[in-house]
């Protein structure tokens, strides 16, 4: 059964190839912040650039926040004064007009104010109030009243808190209304046409100013209240990201950590049962050799217990014991004569000009010849006749470890015979990881082959030292 291929152009980039030409950590042999496999840095390196991320602050958050919680309260004083102030000196300049006039000018005086009180949660519904009732005094002889100030603040509340087309609404309102009112001003002058024409200008740039410029401090701060709105957005989107990656480094960390218990205890404990089954049927007839199986057996022993703190050791905060370095693939010989030593014939083949390869891809090797070695051990047989071979094969560019034996294969029915063991999920996980492939099945003729291509990072070749 063959893995997942190859990465595609474009796809993840194996480990040593530019940009991630990276030395993995010296203890896990975990890749290196940024492999495109994890994208998260695991335990042991820097985690320098995921600190506490905070919305950007400013006084005009503050405010902002302020008027968040207490902004109806702010509006409803503001419109008290407005109606008090403006709204009263209104009453008194439009008091010597008739009665319809005056009922314009009481109702102007009153709602106009108030209308302002909800310019934040209803800013439409406010501009229209402020400008019908501007309108309706204007139409019955008040042109011109103290409360139509209230239009400007019509205009930039407006625009501040209503839609697009209601802020070009409420901006052309207070023009046109400017325009209306500059026109009656202009008709009470006496003098010339043109003394009129000038008048009537003046009237006007002096109405629609401020309008104008009410309309543009209003998109200043809509653009301002924006952005800060969308820095704050984006600090949280970080803040829930940076959260969601330590998850998945979390994970990570636990799958390396299950794969490598997984390699050790499995293999050192099909060494310990092998020899401990052989050592039962020579201890009468050869003592010597079974003080021999009992050495072997407290030598796995111990290197199973040494590995095993070796990797729960990585995880003590302020641990500072000393640890060994994580095997490579010039340990595959020690392994192999490790193996041997128990019984089981196996013969390692090294062809090829041999690579340094990088620490990551260097514990991948060993621990696929490992897992492939603990499988043959515990499916393919009786040793007595039964022959493994390893090969580690260099090719331009690729690095080929093949583990073959003519034994009678895994047996019906386990997990190894359909690939769904732990053992080649890790190991199909481990050459996924630096782009490369994985076959495991039976062999033509009998036994089983384990097939594990490994693309090599572009670098000059040198001895390896194995």
């Amino acid at each position: 059964m063959t893995s997942a291929p190859g990465p595609a152009p474009g796809g993840p980039v194996p480990l040593g190839s530019p940009p991630y030409q990276q030395t993995p950590h010296p203890q896990t042999g975990y890749p290196p912040p940024g492999h495109p496999q994890t994208g998260f840095p695991p335990p042991g390196y820097p985690q320098a650039g995921y600190g506490t991320i905070a919305p950007p602050s400013s006084s005009l958050a503050g405010v902002d926040a302020w008027l968040a919680r207490h902004g109806l309260v702010v509006d409803i004083v503001l419109a008290v004064l407005g109606g008090l102030l403006l709204g009263g000196f209104s009453l008194l300049t439009g008091a010597s007009i008739g009665t319809p006039g005056t009922i314009a000018v009481v109702l102007a005086s009153i709602g106009m104010p108030f209308a302002l009180a909800v310019r934040r949660p209803y800013p439409v519904a406010s501009a229209v109030t402020v400008n019908a009732l501007a309108l309706l005094h204007f139409t019955v002889g008040n042109s011109l009243l103290p409360v139509d100030l209230l239009i400007y603040v019509s205009v930039y509340s407006t625009t501040v808190h209503a839609p697009r087309w209601a802020r070009r609404l409420s901006l052309g309102s207070a023009l046109l209304g400017s325009a209306l009112v500059a026109a009656s001003l202009a008709t009470g002058w006496a003098g010339g046409r043109l003394d009129m024409l000038l008048s009537s200008t003046f009237a006007f740039v002096g109405l629609a100013a401020p309008a104008v410029i009410c309309w543009a401090l209003g998109l200043l701060r809509l653009s301002t209240r924006q952005r800060r709105e969308s820095l704050a957005d984006r600090a949280a989107r970080l803040e829930r990201e940076r959260d969601q990656q330590a998850v998945i480094a979390v994970a990570a960390e636990r799958a390396r950590i299950a794969r490598e218990m997984h390699d050790v205890v499995a293999h050192s404990l099909s060494i310990v049962v092998a020899q401990a089954d052989g050592g039962r049927y020579i201890a009468a007839q050869d003592p010597e050799a079974a003080a021999r199986v009992l050495e072997t057996i407290s030598t796995t022993g111990r290197g199973a217990l040494r590995d095993m703190r070796r990797i729960l050791g990585v995880l003590r905060d302020g641990d500072s014991s000393p640890t060994a370095p994580q095997p490579d693939a010039a340990d595959v010989a020690t392994l192999v004569e490790q193996v041997r030593s128990s019984g089981v014939p196996v013969e390692l083949v090294r062809s090829g000009a041999p690579q340094e390869l990088p620490t990551g891809m260097g514990l991948a090797v060993y621990r696929i010849c490992q897992e492939a070695l603990t499988n043959v051990m515990k499916h393919a047989g009786p040793v007595q006749r039964l022959h493994v071979r390893v090969d580690l094969a260099f090719h331009p560019g690729w690095l080929v470890v093949q583990i073959d034996d003519d034994g009678r294969g895994a047996g019906a029915g386990s997990d190894a015979a359909d690939g769904s063991g732990h053992g080649l999920i890790g190991m199909r996980e481990r050459v996924a990881l630096y782009g490369g492939t994985l076959t495991a099945g039976p062999r033509p003729g009998g036994g089983y082959r384990v097939n594990a291509a490994f693309p090599l990072p572009p670098a000059t070749f040198r001895p390896a030292g194995f």
